[in-house]
């Protein structure tokens, strides 16, 4: 990577301003920067954020045009896709103790969203659980974490329980979020478990780490406890920073969970800020390293600014789903910013594979493995550490126990809750399903769909692919390995702004995707908060109609309004236009990163808390109106239609 000193930006707002002839080896002289060079002080921020329950790594296609390799596939052809293992904690752990050690005045900071976002949060949370998130950190063992809003996805006793877990251990990093304000009843629980800022020597000068938590996107997109309000990000980094500052703390680190360019708003606007280490809005920085295998970075790491009294701001931010480590390196002159400097480091593996002809994947030869090795090794931000043994560990005492999590009951249905694709088609496996599903299609599928509109507690209408879900829910018990066999894929739910014309333009494409392309009969629209009359007898673009929307507040149904936009709530799957749902693909989606299975497992378990059994939607609340087949056979009017799909 080609590394650009801060003093060369600095150099460039400057000298765009007022014009420079003061340069020393293409940096700004330090004179011109600050007059005053008594006191210098070094400091290294090492940093995660959104990590989301990832505890495991992952793995990239590193696409082979200029490395030699003598190994070959079975029938002689090259290798042109290499298989690269990165991130994950057992990976990151030896990483942040190799970079630790090798640094002075180091800072270890989590900006938020450790949790939600694979079974190892689903199946683990509560207080029967140590959650594995916490077991990965506390051996990092973070000096600061900063809540964000998927920390309040199970209410303020789901994140009473996390903090129990993190504090578990002898590290006690500290919780921070100075715009939290808890409910009565929840301060009395949580006590003196969140703080507004904690305050860290490193080298004799003290160092205020503050804490920001979205609010608007936790308060509505999350489940805070009524009562638990969230004050104005801006306007609290602004108060905490002035006490902080009358207490003689003159060394200031946000540690926000706000999203990259409002943080750059915010450091513009604010006095008194030196660093911003931020999350939520999982921002890969960085520079074509990561463009040059893949990924798209979106930023400068770090990121420059000013703040509202012209002195420098570095704003950072670690992507997502332990994929890397951000590592800043600031030098402070006078409790300034002088200069700021580094880049991501994404851990990878040291050993490569391939996949065969026959779909096998296989090691690449010994001097091939070392050959790769060395071509990776040439980016600064590559590298190779091997798996922490005790973080291995612990993973694989977790995954010996998710068989038995998985038959663990969560609730109970007192009727067949059946699946179908399209009505009459007979999908189900349950006898009798076919009949009950004839008029309006899968039961199963509808619930689903309520339970994502319930979840993002602002959207209007929640889209769900019938292939999505997979098997009935027969009276009787539910446990999670039925969740997951309904919804075995690996998506996550997604949110957007989208006009009414173009929802049933959408509903539309996604009925032609099996009746005129030849596509899966998966993609047959389900929705909740949208119902309409579907008639396949007719051509493109007029099988849909009689749409309309229902009002959160009300609950009346209103017909929808084309020119209106609506809040969608779907499957990542589906976002890009998979399966027929083509217009999805233009559009600009806020990834929500709650896992697919959390929001019916919630829907489930608020009713078995409160002795409720699951049932079928009120028929209303069902998409379809009314169905006709290709044949014109109306299901409201014939019992005996019987088009074969």
């Amino acid at each position: 990577m080609i590394k650009i000193p801060v003093h060369g930006v600095i150099c460039l707002l400057i000298c765009s301003l007022i014009g420079c002839n003061s340069r020393i080896n293409g940096r700004v002289s330090a004179s011109l920067l600050n007059p005053l060079d008594t006191e210098i002080f070094e400091l290294t921020i090492l940093h995660l954020n959104d990590t989301h329950s990832f505890i495991k790594g992952d793995h990239f296609n590193l696409l082979n045009d200029a490395i030699l390799l003598n190994t070959k596939k079975k029938d002689g052809s090259p290798i042109n896709k290499i298989t690269v293992s990165f991130g994950g904690y057992p990976k990151l752990i030896t990483l942040f103790k190799k970079e630790e050690e090798a640094s002075q005045n180091v800072l270890k900071l989590h900006a938020g969203d450790s949790i939600t976002g694979t079974k190892y949060y689903t199946l683990f949370k509560g207080p029967k659980h140590v959650s594995p998130d916490s077991v990965m950190m506390n051996q990092i063992c973070f000096d600061a974490f900063t809540i964000g809003n998927h920390e309040f996805d199970d209410g303020d006793s789901g994140l009473a329980d996390f903090i129990d877990d993190l504090h578990a251990h002898a590290c006690n990093t500290s919780v921070i979020s100075a715009n939290t304000k808890l409910s009565k009843n929840s301060a009395a629980v949580m006590g003196e478990k969140i703080q507004p800022y904690v305050i860290i020597n490193k080298g004799g000068i003290d160092i205020a780490v503050v804490g920001i938590t979205i609010g608007y996107k936790t308060a509505i997109s999350s489940n805070p406890d009524n009562g638990t309000t969230f004050l104005s990000e801006l306007e609290t980094a602004q108060i905490t920073i002035n006490k902080l500052t009358r207490l003689g703390v003159n060394h200031i680190v946000l540690l926000t969970h706000n999203q990259y360019q409002r943080d750059i708003d915010m450091a513009k606007t604010l006095s008194g800020v030196d660093i911003i280490v931020g999350g939520d809005s999982h921002s890969l920085l960085g520079d074509s390293t990561f463009t040059n295998l893949g990924f798209h970075a979106v930023g400068d790491y770090p990121t420059i600014t000013r703040n509202a009294d012209g002195d420098v701001v570095c704003i950072v931010q670690a992507w997502e789903n332990t994929h890397l480590m951000g590592k800043l390196h600031a030098t402070f002159k006078n409790g300034k910013i002088s200069s700021c400097e580094g880049f991501p480091l994404m851990p990878i593996g040291e050993v490569f594979t391939y996949e065969d002809i026959d779909g096998t994947n296989k090691l690449l030869s010994k001097n091939d493995q070392q050959n790769v090795l060395a071509f990776l090794s040439r980016e600064d931000e590559l590298v190779a550490v091997t798996d922490n043994p005790e973080a291995l560990m612990r993973i694989e005492q977790y995954d010996q126990q998710i068989d038995t999590l998985l038959k663990q009951v969560i609730g109970f249905t007192d009727e067949n809750l059946c699946l179908e694709r399209i009505p009459g088609q007979g999908r189900s496996n349950i006898n009798g399903c076919r009949k009950l599903t004839y008029r309006h299609g899968s039961d199963i599928t509808a619930i689903i769909a309520k339970a994502f509109w319930l979840t993002v507690s602002d959207a209007d209408v929640a889209i769900q692919n019938s292939g999505g879900a997979r098997v009935d829910f027969p009276k009787g018990k539910i446990s999670f390995s039925d969740l997951y066999d309904l919804l075995p894929y690996s998506n996550r739910i997604v949110t957007a702004d989208i006009s009414g014309a173009k929802i049933i333009a959408v509903l539309e494409s996604a009925l032609a995707n099996h009746i005129d392309n030849g596509g899966s009969t998966g993609s047959f629209p389900y929705a909740f908060g949208l119902r309409f009359n579907v008639d396949t007898s007719k051509r493109a673009g007029f099988r849909i109609s009689e749409v309309e929307v229902i009002s959160r507040k009300t609950m009346m149904w209103s017909a929808i309004d084309t020119s209106r936009k609506y809040r969608i709530v779907t499957n990542n799957f589906l976002s890009t236009g998979k399966d027929g749902y083509k217009e999805f693909s233009n559009i600009k989606w806020t990834d929500t990163y709650i896992d697919y299975h959390d929001p019916l497992a919630h829907f489930i378990e608020r009713l078995s808390e409160q002795n409720l059994k699951i049932s079928k939607l009120p028929k209303e609340e069902y998409s379809i109106k009314s169905f006709i087949d290709p044949d014109g056979c109306n299901h409201s009017i014939y019992d005996d239609c019987v088009y074969a799909w």
